[in-house]
């Protein structure tokens, strides 16, 4: 190992990190601003893509420190062999026991699914690029948690795509396979809600929809992954999408590497990020009830909830009796109108919990209750913790974020729609 730096001298750092991707500029992002707040590094850095081979001064350079995202056969070796600290953001071969940082791709297919699950959606399907493995793992998030609410997930899969050893490659090849995205769409059952590996697949998705003449989001609603905001917009109608949370990635990592290359042992073990949330575009602004007056009543609850309405409200705006609105919404939803509004109270005092240093009184209020002793109460109830118990698990794992890692999940954040 080359000596350490001495804290006099700015360290020098090569980023071997693509920006022709969203996911690639977020992690630069969030090393830059680690760098901003801490400690000035002399970068070394040039535009790449994902695939990009190493580039040619790399082999001659000398530095500190080294963080790459590159997928190719030989920055492993290459890396190696200059015997300074590094964090990898890809899975590779033989990592010489340094740390890996990577998105929690099997959460991010959770997340996919309570989007759609949210939305009332029945149906579900998945279309990614298969072999690539951020596909593979976010597929297989997807299947398990659609299969654990007993229901079915439908799979593109397209056989053409074995023996390619890259992520471009896989990628490359599906998106010339719109001929059987075409006939895998029109044979799923509607309403379906379809998630993307990435958001590439999704607009070639979109696209496809248009082509066929299926209505998107009322036949098909269709989420991304990646939140690439060129992509999302440019796709008819705008493509929703799932966000890692990279620019977290980029920041855990330039102080993983700044304390490494002080001194510090790295940690053996892959560590991975949750993804922040889900940004909501027309692709998937639609609730997949039938029964319109459901729908209805679902949309009001969500966009009120906190106002303080209870289920004579729900009746004033979609005009019916009592009992017929909690037997077609128990029916549809699985659950009562009341018990809707309270879930979507509870889901925003989490957040404000975990977000704000509001008294309990307030987020009350700002729930659309009148006491903070009933918020208590029934926040223990559903919840399992009482709100000071919550808030302080929250402070915690704030704390946590910022201390060296092992062997650690880190949660999302609190999700609003």
């Amino acid at each position: 190992m080359k000596k350490l730096v001495r804290r006099t001298e700015r360290p020098r750092v090569a980023l071997l990190v693509e920006s022709s991707r969203a996911y690639g500029r977020g992690i630069l992002a969030g090393v830059a601003k680690y760098v901003r707040e801490h400690e000035p590094w002399s970068v070394f850095y040039q535009e790449l893509s994902l695939c990009d081979e190493t580039p040619d001064w790399f082999k001659k350079w000398e530095g500190e420190g080294i963080i790459t995202r590159l997928e190719n056969n030989n920055v492993v070796g290459l890396v190696q062999r200059l015997k300074v600290p590094v964090v990898y953001l890809r899975k590779v071969r033989s990592t010489a026991g340094m740390p890996t940082l990577l998105t929690d791709n099997f959460a991010v297919g959770q997340m996919g699914f309570e989007h759609f699950r949210e939305r009332g959606f029945r149906h579900f399907a998945f279309c990614g690029f298969n072999g690539a493995d951020y596909s593979n793992e976010r597929r297989e998030g997807f299947v398990k948690n659609v299969e654990a609410a007993g229901l079915r997930c439908h799979v593109y899969y397209d056989s053409q795509a074995s023996g390619k050893s890259k992520t471009a490659g896989y990628e490359n090849e599906g998106l010339k396979d719109g001929g059987m995205v075409a006939n895998w769409i029109k044979k799923l059952p509607k309403p379906v809600g379809v998630m993307t590996c990435n958001d590439m697949r999704g607009q070639q998705v979109l696209n496809t929809c248009r082509a066929l003449g299926v209505a998107v989001p009322d036949e098909v609603a269709v989420i991304g992954v990646d939140n690439d905001e060129v992509l999302c917009t440019l796709s008819d109608p705008p493509l929703s999408s799932l966000v890692p949370d990279t620019e977290r990635i980029g920041y855990e990592t330039a102080a993983l590497l700044a304390r490494m290359m002080r001194g510090a042992k790295p940690s053996a073990t892959q560590i991975f990020i949750k993804p922040k949330g889900v940004v909501t575009r027309r692709s998937t602004e639609v609730l997949a009830v039938e029964d319109r007056q459901i729908a209805a009543a679902t949309r009001f609850i969500r966009e009120h909830a906190c106002e303080g309405i209870d289920v004579s409200d729900v009746l004033r705006a979609v005009p019916m009796s009592r009992s017929t609105l909690d037997r077609r919404f128990f029916s549809l939803m699985n659950c009562s109108p009341k018990d809707e509004i309270l879930r979507v109270r509870l889901n925003r005092a989490k957040q404000l919990l975990a977000e704000s240093d509001f008294s309990l009184p307030l987020i009350a209020e700002k729930v659309g209750l009148e006491h903070g002793e009933y918020l208590s109460r029934i926040f223990k109830k559903r919840v399992g913790l009482t709100p000071s118990e919550f808030r302080s698990q929250a402070i915690i794992q704030n704390l946590r974020d910022r201390l060296p890692h092992r062997n650690v999940t880190i949660p999302p954040a609190i999700r609003t729609h």
